[in-house]
């Protein structure tokens, strides 16, 4: 599936450090796809946890309209709260 990715995931990935190789393979093969919390009609969260070299892992969290064709991605982070978020065993 193709994706378009805003200028405002470009810059937030900028920004925290997170590759283009990174979410790419989320979007590919995200680990889990959840119901965003703010409740928007479509929204949709791909994640999956990556390790960031000397730091540790992390849970990258990537925020897509599904009801958009194709889908877009709006923004993208990461975070060390992994259980807060993560559902199910780790």
């Amino acid at each position: 599936m193709s994706f378009i990715l805003s200028n405002h995931v470009l810059e937030r990935a900028r920004e925290r450090g997170i590759s283009m190789l990174e979410i790419e393979a989320i979007l590919a093969a995200p680990a889990q796809i959840v119901n965003d919390e703010s409740g928007e009609p479509g929204q949709k969260v791909y994640q999956s946890i990556i390790s960031f070299a000397e730091e540790g892992d992390y849970l990258v969290r990537i925020f897509v309209n599904t009801y958009s064709e194709p889908p877009v991605v709006k923004s993208v982070y990461r975070t060390s709260k992994i259980s807060k978020y993560y559902e199910g065993k780790i």
